[in-house]
């Protein structure tokens, strides 16, 4: 195959990632990942931070996993600073698959307490992989001033988050377990009962700190 030909071809994948039709993009999708082509890299990124099915751009995320670190990091750093919401969550959804530590400076306390829901959990994903030994008391406090935001998904996401942080987030859990708000409190009592007792599911854990909390239980009085 001449090199015409393969240009060809690369330019050919570069629209099919921007057809109409689903299947075709996520058909694409995992012929790019399958032979990683280092003109895919931008594409792949742009891509990402536009496409409206999830299953392609997990796709798209796997794509991007088979290329070269050194040309999809610089890229994915930038969509962090993307005023779109899903630019940033899917950016940072693909770093933490990607795990390259170098991505940590960039994942600022605006990630972090973002107030789209999904660019927060796929910040907190991200930041509890790749945050560097000894920075984890730090990571543990701002996390746990989300303590108490937004439905369950979310609530267990970052439940699940401080967990991956060890015990370093038990003095944050008790303090937040005394916060006036009763659902930040339920919420410190689900996630210290989850890091003691991994069995427990979320949904029921956090329905026995809600009974706890309406009966004035607090740090002292969770399980």
């Amino acid at each position: 195959m001449t090199m015409t030909q393969q240009d060809a071809d690369v330019r050919r994948a570069l629209r099919a990632l921007e057809d109409e039709r689903a299947s075709v993009r996520l058909r694409t999708a995992l012929a790019v990942g399958t032979a990683p082509d280092p003109r895919f890299a931008a594409a792949l990124v742009e891509r990402c931070a536009v496409e409206p099915e999830f299953f392609v751009r997990d796709m798209l995320t796997w794509a991007l996993t088979r290329h070269p670190v050194d040309l999809t990091l610089p890229p994915l750093l930038g969509e962090l600073r993307s005023e779109r919401a899903r630019a940033r969550s899917q950016a940072l959804h693909t770093l933490s698959k990607i795990g390259d530590r170098r991505a940590w400076p960039a994942i600022t306390r605006g990630h972090l307490t973002d107030a789209d829901d999904e660019v927060a959990r796929a910040a907190w994903r991200a930041a509890v992989l790749l945050v560097p030994d000894g920075e984890e008391p730090a990571l543990a406090a701002v996390l746990a001033t989300r303590l108490g935001r937004g439905g369950q998904e979310t609530q267990l996401s970052l439940s699940r988050a401080l967990i991956a942080l060890g015990d370093v987030i038990l003095p944050l859990l008790g303090t937040a377990a005394t916060a006036p708000e009763p659902h930040v409190r339920a919420h410190a009592l689900a996630t210290r009962r989850l890091l003691r007792d991994p069995d427990t599911g979320f949904a029921y854990a956090i329905e026995e700190a809600k009974r706890v909390v309406a009966l004035g239980g607090s740090a002292s009085k969770g399980h």
